[in-house]
This record gives C-alpha cells, structure tokens and sequence, in this order.
C-alpha cells in the first residue's frame, strides 16, 4: 500500500475508533444526567418472586432481598408494599419470604421479575396516605414547578425535595410522621420532572443547578407565612438542601437541613451509574469525563460549594456505608469538620436513599428529636 494511503487509513481508524469511545462515554454518563424519574434505582437487582401467600411474598435470595425494613416493590404496571424478612417461615434455601404489606395495582404472582425501591408510595398524598394536601405551583426561573402542599398548623414548614431518578412520591414516607408533628410540608417538583420545565440539555447537574429550583420554593413558603424552614433532601435533592441553606438569599429563615445520602461527589455516582449498566471498566473514565463537558462540572464543584465552613444551622446528616451511588466518605468529612453542627446517623444494611426504609422508626425518633427545638 502506498505510504500516503496507508497513513490515511491509520489516521480514519485512529479517529474512528476515538470518536467510538466518546460516544461510548456519552451513552454510559446518561445512566447518572438523565435518570428517569421514578425508574428503579441503578443498584436495584432484578428479583424473580417464587410465591405469593397470605400476607407474605418469596423472593430470589440476595443481599438486596434480605434488608431489613420497608421497601416499595416495582415491576412495569405493578407497585406493591413489602416490609421485613419473615422468619420462621418454610422457604427454598435460595428464597427469601418478606412480609407484603399491599399491593397499590397490577397483580403479584409468581414468575414476575420486580425490584425493590426506597419510594414506597404512589400516587398522592390524599389518596396514599389519607392526608388532606393542595396542589399548588411555585414559580420557578424556568418556569412553574408542581408542589404537593400538606398543611399543619405551625410556623416552621418541612420543604421536602427528592433526589436521583424519584419523584415527589418518594418523601410521601415521612408525610404521616411530619403530619403528626402538625409541621406544614411542601414537596417540590423540580426541572426535570413530570409536569416541571424541561432542564437546559435534559441533563441533571446533581444539584448544583437544580438548587435554584429549591431556593424558589424556599421564597414561595415564606410568601404564604412560614417563619422558619427545614429543608429535607434526598440524594441529590440532600445536596440541593445544603447548597440552598449556604446559598439561598432567604438562608437566614432555614432553620435546620434533613440530608439524606448526599451527593457530594459527582464523579462517584456518575461511575456507578454506569458501572450498573454494565459499561466495561475501561470505559468508566471516558463516562466522567463526558458528564464533566456535558454539565461543565469540576471534579470537586460539588464538595467546594457545600463547604460546611460556612454552615450556620444544624444539620441531620443520615447515611450510611452500604450507599454504592454516593459513598459515605464525604459525609464522615463533612462531620468532623463541623461536628458541633452536623450530626451524623450511621445507617447499615441500607443502599442509596433508604435510610428511612430500613428502619423506619429509628429514622423517625431521629427526625423526632432534631426538629422538635426546631419547631
């Protein structure tokens, strides 16, 4: 072959090839900047249920199918309730029996391959939980942002924002718990949601624009009378929280911050995400540095804008080391840097942004105690 073809021919196959792997990095960084709202999370494992009984469901044995707690259980046109591992009851040795606490639609029946979800109400307020709610609209700079509004007779209102991949169904687990505290909760709808403005480029930013959306609600609770605001996140929507009690031109009447699983570090999640959808090793460093041009992010943006210097309210940090999304490490950091205002609740045997689901009643004593000087 002629030297100028030859050196032709290399050039397109080294181009080709690179433009191959960009490409590759773009599709696997979508698992983390386009997540789809109330999808299953990215570290749920498919579970196959074996039997379905009276009261009881038996599921594939897996570390997932053997957390304690209670979880929503999600299957294309099915949402069912389940709580904790039963005990005592005859199972196959690669079985688990958990409790089912109700099916919401669709049928449970054996050969149905499901999930389990930390969001473990569909629907709304009124018609999950019973509870009287407005559904109201807070202007946002995008555009108006849906808004679940529970009302209750104090001055200090619950802003509660959800995080990667739910929706404002998913903090419907602590409505009845805040609604017996007679606290008002306003959950938001943010860019992105069903019924929200579209983001600019469809791409999360893991809080980091997203915040903007929050501080608007923030803004909204104190034109229709709250006097003091604790905001309540989750993944995502935990950074969110911190970001709008640093930020947010309204922060003195932030009260307190709830967080959740924060993501602090953007690079971390982006890695997962994408390792869950089974992008080869090799192509997980080109999946961070495509999320970096997409949303302009720097490796420690995140961290540097939630720099818990500044923090002047308390916080009620819950997290815990099985979280594979959002490794615990920065929250531990986030505490010893300011341990007398950030308290951290270790939570085991719960993955990404279930720290109520697996033991509900420790959370809720927790948020019991933090909020009550609070209030």
């Amino acid at each position: 072959m002629h030297p100028a073809r030859a050196a032709a021919l290399a050039a397109t196959t080294v181009i080709s090839a690179g433009a191959a792997a960009i490409a590759a990095g773009r599709f696997a960084s979508d698992a983390a900047l386009k997540p789809r709202p109330g999808s299953p999370p990215p570290d749920a494992p498919e579970l196959v249920v074996h039997a379905v009984g009276n009261g009881t469901v038996t599921l594939t044995r897996s570390i997932e199918a053997q957390r304690p707690g209670t979880y929503g259980l999600n299957a294309p046109g099915l949402h069912a309730v389940v709580g904790g591992p039963v005990a005592g009851e005859p199972h196959p040795a690669d079985c688990v029996v958990r409790r089912l606490e109700s099916v919401t639609h669709g049928v449970l029946e054996p050969g149905a391959r499901v999930r389990l979800t930390p969001q473990v109400h569909v629907g709304n307020p009124r018609d999950a939980l019973g509870l009287d709610h407005a559904d109201v609209e807070v202007p946002g700079e995008l555009g108006p942002l849906p808004a679940w509004f529970v009302p209750g007779d104090r001055a200090t209102w619950v802003i509660a924002v959800h995080g990667l991949g739910t929706t404002r169904e998913h903090p419907m687990v602590v409505m009845p718990f805040l609604s017996r505290l007679r606290l008002p909760v306003l959950a938001l709808g943010y860019r992105g949601d069903p019924g929200a403005p579209r983001p600019p480029e469809g791409i999360s930013h893991f809080g980091a624009a997203e915040w903007r959306d929050l501080d608007a609600a923030i803004r909204y609770a104190v034109r229709y009378g709250a006097r003091r605001i604790v905001l309540h996140g989750w993944s995502t929507g935990a950074t969110m929280a911190l970001l709008a009690a640093l930020d947010s031109a309204l922060s003195q009447r932030v009260a307190g911050v709830v967080m959740d699983s924060p993501v602090l570090d953007w690079q971390a999640l982006v890695r997962a995400c994408a390792a869950y959808r089974r992008t080869p090793a090799a192509l997980l460093p080109l999946a961070v540095r495509a999320a970096e041009g997409r949303t302009g992010l720097g490796a420690d943006t995140l961290f540097a804008a939630t720099d818990p210097a500044r923090l002047t309210v308390p916080v009620l940090l819950l997290h815990g080391p099985d979280d594979t999304l959002a490794p615990w490490a920065h929250s531990r950091e986030l505490v010893a840097r300011r341990p007398e205002l950030i308290h951290l609740r270790a939570v085991r045997h719960a993955p990404h942004a279930a720290m109520w689901n697996a033991n509900p009643a420790a959370y809720e004593e927790a948020l019991r105690r933090f909020l009550t000087p609070l209030m």
